[in-house]
């Protein structure tokens, strides 16, 4: 079994540990829908001469399993179970994810917030949380006299946020953006891995718009759910409309979620997007548009979500100033791309088998010198890397043979070899992922390519026409 000594660099022969200490049991959120065969694997990510069946590769692309073996995340029980920490390369891929939401979100007309982690507990109690919610929340804290709460959702600090200014009808819709903290006090028998954490960073965003405007809001959303798979090369499952089921859990307003229901509904019919209504999948207060995607072994969960929200206006008292000078309730309209981090990362993990794409690989490119000799020049095309914004790694002489550096490098995207004759006129000989091997070219253009490619945050490695 490889051990991880860095990211994509695996060397064999030891036993590395296995899964973490709390996720014997099986997530709770994930739905065994059925088992089927995996996608594609990594290329190379076979470690013996013959096929394992579905069950063996499942389990190599757990990503518990794979994501420690890589150097991602582990977790400690003196931290906790259920509170993962990251590691350096783990933290690269969370961070090259985040900074790729918030772009995308900046060029989509947000705008960002940080907000507090804890709230009163009269914000919840306020917002619907503590009376529909409270078996997930943990216990209040006593501060000087007040009950705080660490809180299990951003909206009812966005609503706040909203309702600490006034606003007009013309700067609807208002779209509000944060990579925020949030709580969830899930029993020890539904952890496991990164997919079900007690802390938890979520893409979250919520617009504030009038009523005509939720439609268009809405479909855009989806929109840039579209485009994020299509740049992280995730495949949705199936689209979801959750509407709400029996029991108390959910607010008690027929009418709000007739409406909202029919909002979403009518998003859906007109995107041409294939989807199921699930009853008892709603959130307390209203209907959503969940995206559902499958692990290796057929377990279901959400990603991301559109959601549409007539109650927290109303708790709130929010309003705007519409044409005729009057106070208006505006739609609250829930919305989250890539949902938590943590589960989003670990699907990535799964998905590719660790082969993440090019932008979002921790190291992007090895750099192997056939030589001692060709050091400097690896070093040289090293700093040239870090200028254009490039993640690259030296894998000098001293780890092994070339070839054994090659294997040891299988899941880097790009690989550079430079020897006597490539380092003499400034080039490098590449090789990439997918097995495919590049005549020698000048460095400076194989890095311009490659800068492109991760800026365009590009699925495929190489051009056809350049290869």
């Amino acid at each position: 079994m490889p051990v991880r000594t860095s990211y994509g660099l695996l060397r064999f022969g030891h036993e590395a540990r296995c899964c973490d200490d709390d996720a014997g049991e099986c997530p709770g959120a994930l739905t065994d829908v059925s088992v089927r065969s995996p996608g594609a694997s990594a290329p190379g990510l076979l470690l013996c001469g013959h096929s394992p069946d579905v069950r063996e590769e499942t389990a190599m692309h757990d990503h518990r399993k794979l994501g420690r073996e890589l150097g991602l995340f582990d977790t400690d029980p003196l931290i906790g179970a259920g509170l993962p920490y990251w590691l350096p390369d783990g933290a690269t891929v969370r961070h090259t994810l985040e900074e790729y939401i918030r772009a995308a979100e900046r060029r989509a007309g947000y705008r960002h917030v940080y907000s507090p982690v804890l709230g009163k507990r009269e914000l919840y109690e306020i917002s619907g949380h503590w009376a529909h919610y409270n078996d997930d929340m943990f216990p209040p804290m006593d501060l000087g006299g007040e009950q705080v709460v660490l809180r299990p959702s951003l909206c009812p600090h966005h609503a706040v946020i909203y309702r600490s200014r006034s606003h007009s009808y013309r700067e609807l819709p208002l779209r509000m953006a944060e990579l925020g903290g949030m709580y969830r006090s899930e029993l020890s028998g539904v952890l496991g891995g990164l997919t079900r954490v007690r802390a938890i960073q979520l893409n979250d965003a919520h617009i504030f718009c009038t009523l005509d405007q939720v439609a268009e809001e809405a479909r855009a959303a989806l929109e840039m759910i579209r485009r994020a798979y299509e740049a992280l090369g995730i495949t949705p499952a199936r689209y979801r409309l959750s509407l709400p089921g029996p029991g108390g859990k959910y607010v008690a307003a027929p009418e709000k979620w007739r409406r909202s229901t029919a909002l979403l509904t009518d998003v859906l019919d007109r995107s041409g997007l294939p989807y199921e209504a699930a009853e008892g999948e709603a959130a307390f207060y209203g209907p959503k548009i969940d995206v559902q995607v499958t692990d290796n072994a057929g377990r279901e969960s959400t990603l991301s979500t559109v959601q549409v929200d007539f109650h927290q206006p109303e708790q709130f008292d929010l309003h705007y100033v519409g044409a005729d000078g009057a106070k208006h309730r505006p739609v609250m309209v829930h919305r989250s791309i890539i949902g938590s981090v943590e589960r989003a990362v670990a699907h990535l993990v799964e998905q590719h088998g660790g082969a993440f794409p090019a932008w979002l690989a921790p190291t992007q490119l090895a750099i192997l010198p056939i030589s001692d000799a060709e050091l400097p020049n690896a070093a040289a095309l090293a700093r040239r890397c870090a200028a254009l914004g490039l993640r690259a790694e030296i894998a000098g002489p001293d780890r092994g043979t070339l070839g054994a550096r090659v294997r040891e490098a299988r899941l880097v995207p790009y690989q550079a070899v430079i020897g006597a004759r490539e380092a003499a006129g400034g080039h490098v000989a590449l090789r990439l992922r997918d097995g495919r091997r590049l005549d020698a070219q000048p460095a400076d253009a194989v890095l311009t390519r490659i800068a492109a490619l991760v800026e365009a945050h590009s699925t495929g490695l190489w051009d056809d026409a350049a290869a």
